[in-house]
């Protein structure tokens, strides 16, 4: 299925956000998530099923000041 990461169009196999994450090896990574420009929190990745065109988005902290 085609999404959009981070902007950009991608082919994927994954059918759940916790999967997508697998697939792009971010298991595990302190990261934040978002699709369709809706925050997804961690515990509910796994039942957050993607569909055709979603808009997914990850990002992880930065430190600096």
């Amino acid at each position: 299925m085609k999404i959009f990461y981070n902007g950009e169009l991608m082919e994927v196999t994954a059918e759940s956000l916790d999967a997508l994450l697998r697939e792009l090896n971010l298991e595990g990574q302190a990261v934040a998530t978002a699709v369709n420009g809706d925050f997804v929190p961690r515990s509910l990745r796994a039942e957050k099923l993607l569909i055709e065109n979603d808009h997914v988005e990850v990002v992880a902290p930065m430190q600096g000041g």
